[in-house]
């Protein structure tokens, strides 16, 4: 009898090739948006968790409470990991990983490597990475010793083994020294939110060139992880930290009036969860969503499946009133249809697998991650496919199989068959739901876009055309290029600053005078700069002055601050705070003129308090404003001049629009994915829609043919059919569109600058949805209002 029911099966799928196809391809769609989704959402649940003591390690986050506000500090300062290690035995390890930059040479090559790390000699003892040369406890004991990847080893030493050998390395704290290459290991795992090419010992630090790091108190540079015995509480734990604090810098805290509290994150959850972020963090909020998506998507292609196989039950009507008669049970019946079913979803299912053979490479460059570099890598992915496809044949196909199964033959064989009132209005709740998804889909990937033009394009209040940054170290050659570059053709103007808007910039603790004459202690952002950077960036001055070497004091003992940095203090007007003392830093003096507010970090954020001083010991960035003619020419001639003056340092740059654009990268991804799953999800809908058009036409067969006897034209057919398909459109969006408003609302809240939700983002959603939905009607109807109907009304 399976033999039997698996013949019939095959042998209507291919009476009926064209229905088929669609039935499979939509099925195979929605499993392979599931699937890929899956994928991203597994890969991005999956950080840290390979690390085999990852249940007992945690980071140590630091909060940081001033008079005038509170920082979340991702790194507690550089002696609290080797103190709580002396102190609190429930810890066994202790580690600091400081992220760095390097330059980087040897015989074969200088780079600037921007992937390193400087890490304590317990690192590989805490952690999983593996090693494929080096002895895991000792590599990174010894003063300027080094660990690099496989892929880094290959840049610099080509096929060589590279233990035991030397690179040159030098940034702002190492001048010029050798390293010695101690341990080869695997490039870290893309899903882990430690990642470095290169790992230095931090004795390079402690031992060599910063000897007092492990009691500095107040340098809040490297993250802090300590492993701890696995019956430890770790709530326990932090509430001793108080105490430890307060023997520690207690009277520090009280003079600055800058009061810290230390805190436990579980390495689990730094990547998704903490509120504090890291070098590399994600979004739980983005989890979420595609979560969803993945289960509309998949809930579009069962709604499908319902309605394209109830569309056939009109045609199969008499095939089961012959098999009752002939003595064929219901529950036979039932049973064989939803065998039918299920070797749609399983053919389904392997034409998802080519899909996503095909798509995989594209996916991981949408979504800028290596999710996945095959789909047979984990044999447990195949199994999740198929087992879903055979969960959703069964689901799918229980209603059309009792639905078939339950013709009565006598009506049907006499011809008068009809499915009932309750059939048609499910067919048509779920087009509306498939539509409520897809509609949703559509405004938000309206306001997404919007939101993200927006902020491309949103007044900054900054120059950012045609300026050149370009990576140098503090040192005199760095002002002697300066001095080369500001006499060549195509160069506008050059200025030294220790950053620019859109990279990651210093904060400093600073004492400055509020409006009530008082001492107020602030955590600010601080820009440490040259006499040309207000100038070359376009700032505007709204009280004072720039800087000007007019004023001998201006480098020692003048502060140019943002508009924010005068309404925290709480003066009314800019003008009032000029005069006020700041101490920063070792550096005392007055604030002697106000810039309004320009965004230096993304417009995700709040304009934060700025400073800015004059510090040519801290400037490690040369930033170049060149013409826009010979572009390339001018690019050629500023790296001769490096090539001269800076012979042994890589030439590094980039133009900083593109780099202050790259902030949007991870929304833009993020819009990516959400447009190519809106777009299949509206693919999906139409397939269903297409489905309910062609069961309604073999429904009203007859009907059409006497209308057109009558005199019926072409056009008036359309419309009749098409009529209640766009009225289930239309509920469609009435129900999508308060939906998709408290969603997207939710979503912009975390964007500090953004758009309002307009009107008009609906009105494009709905009528875009409608075109689409007249057009998938008008393929059926138009085929059935053209029908000559002699054949429509011939009965056997």
């Amino acid at each position: 009898m399976f033999k039997n029911y698996v013949k019939i099966a095959f042998r209507n799928l291919w009476r009926h090739r064209g229905f088929s196809l669609i039935n499979i391809c939509g099925l195979a769609i929605g499993l392979t948006c599931g699937f890929l989704i899956l994928l991203y959402v597994g890969f991005e649940l999956s950080y840290d968790r390979f690390h085999s003591k990852s249940n007992s390690i945690y980071r140590v986050v630091a909060d940081i409470k001033t008079p005038t506000d509170l920082m979340e500090m991702s790194r507690p300062s550089c002696a609290v990991p080797p103190h709580l290690l002396k102190e609190f035995p429930e810890i066994i390890s202790a580690v600091r990983v400081m992220n760095i930059t390097l330059d980087v040479r040897n015989d074969r090559v200088k780079l600037k490597e921007k992937n390193a790390i400087a890490a304590d000699s317990s690192f590989f003892n805490m952690f999983d990475f593996k090693l494929v040369q080096g002895d895991r406890s000792s590599i990174l004991k010894e003063p300027f010793s080094i660990v690099v990847s496989q892929t880094t080893a290959k840049k610099y030493f080509g096929n060589e083994n590279p233990i035991g050998k030397t690179l040159k390395i030098k940034n702002e704290d190492i001048d010029d020294r050798s390293f010695t290459v101690t341990g080869l290991m695997q490039d870290m795992p893309k899903n882990s939110h430690i990642h470095a090419d290169m790992i230095i010992s931090m004795t390079t630090y402690t031992q060599g060139v910063l000897t007092d790091l492990d009691d500095y108190w107040g340098t809040y540079d490297p993250s802090a992880y300590i492993l701890v015995h696995s019956n430890t509480d770790p709530k326990y734990l932090e509430s001793k930290f108080p105490e430890f604090l307060e023997k520690n810098i207690g009277e520090s805290m009280r003079e600055d009036k800058a009061y810290v509290s230390l805190f436990l994150e579980p390495l689990k959850e730094v990547y998704l969860h903490s509120p504090r972020g890291g070098t590399i963090s994600g979004d739980m909020n983005s989890i979420y969503v595609f979560s969803i998506i993945a289960i509309f998507i998949l809930l579009i292609a069962c709604i499908n499946f319902i309605n394209l196989t109830t569309a056939r039950s009109v045609e199969r009507a008499k095939e089961v009133g012959v098999r009752k008669v002939i003595g064929a049970q219901k529950q036979q019946l039932a049973l064989q249809f939803i065998g039918e079913s299920i070797i749609i979803a399983l053919l389904a299912s392997i034409v998802s697998i080519v899909f996503i053979v095909l798509l995989l490479p594209t996916f991981n460059a949408i979504s800028g991650k290596i999710i996945s570099s095959s789909i047979f890598v984990n044999p447990a992915h195949l199994g999740i496919l198929f087992f879903t496809a055979f969960a959703i044949g069964t689901l799918a196909g229980t209603y059309p199989a009792f639905v078939l199964s339950s013709f009565k033959p006598v009506h049907v064989l006499k011809g008068s068959f009809s499915t009932g009132k309750r059939g048609v209005v499910l067919r048509k709740g779920l087009v509306i739901t498939q539509f409520t998804i897809a509609i949703a889909l559509i405004i938000g990937t309206i306001i997404i876009y919007n939101q993200m033009h927006f902020m491309r394009n949103q007044e900054l209040g900054f120059n950012k055309d045609q300026i050149l940054v370009l990576e140098t170290n503090i040192s005199p050659a760095q002002k002697e290029l300066k001095y080369n570059l500001d006499n060549l053709k195509g160069v506008l103007s050059t200025s030294l600053v220790s950053s620019v808007p859109g990279a990651y910039n210093n904060t400093a603790y600073s004492l400055m005078k509020n409006k009530d004459g008082e001492e107020q202690v602030a955590n600010l952002d601080a820009f440490f700069i040259d006499y040309n950077f207000i100038s070359q960036f376009g700032l505007d001055i709204v009280a004072g002055r720039s800087f000007s070497r007019d004023f001998a004091t201006d480098s020692t003992e003048a502060m140019v601050v943002n508009e924010k940095t005068v309404e925290l203090l709480g003066y009314s007007s800019p003008q009032e705070i000029l005069g006020a003392h700041f101490s920063q830093w070792g550096k005392n003096g007055e604030v002697i003129g106000v810039v309004k507010d320009f965004h230096f970090r993304s417009l995700q954020q709040n304009i934060r308090p700025l400073t800015m001083t004059i510090a040519p010991d801290r400037t490690d960035l040369l930033a170049v404003t060149i013409s826009a003619k010979n572009i390339e020419e001018t690019l050629s001639a500023i790296q001769q001049k490096w090539e001269v003056v800076l012979p042994d340092d890589p030439f590094n740059f980039y133009f900083l629009d593109e780099a202050f654009d790259l902030q949007y990268r991870t929304q833009e991804r993020f819009g990516n994915l959400f447009l190519c799953f809106a777009v299949l999800a509206i693919l999906i809908s139409c397939l269903g829609l297409l489905g309910l058009v062609a069961y309604s036409t073999l429904q009203r067969k007859r009907e059409i043919g006497i209308r057109k006897v009558l005199g019926a034209s072409v056009t008036k057919v359309v419309t009749l059919l098409s009529k209640e398909f766009i009225t289930l459109v239309g509920i469609a969006f009435i129900i999508a569109a308060p939906l998709a408003w408290f969603i997207m609302k939710y979503w912009l809240e975390d964007f500090a600058y953004r758009i309002e939700i307009q009107w008009w983002m609906f009105a494009i959603a709905g009528i875009s949805a409608v075109l689409i939905a007249l057009v998938t009607v008008s393929f059926h109807a138009i085929k059935a209002s053209v029908v000559n109907p002699v054949k429509s009304l011939r009965t056997e």
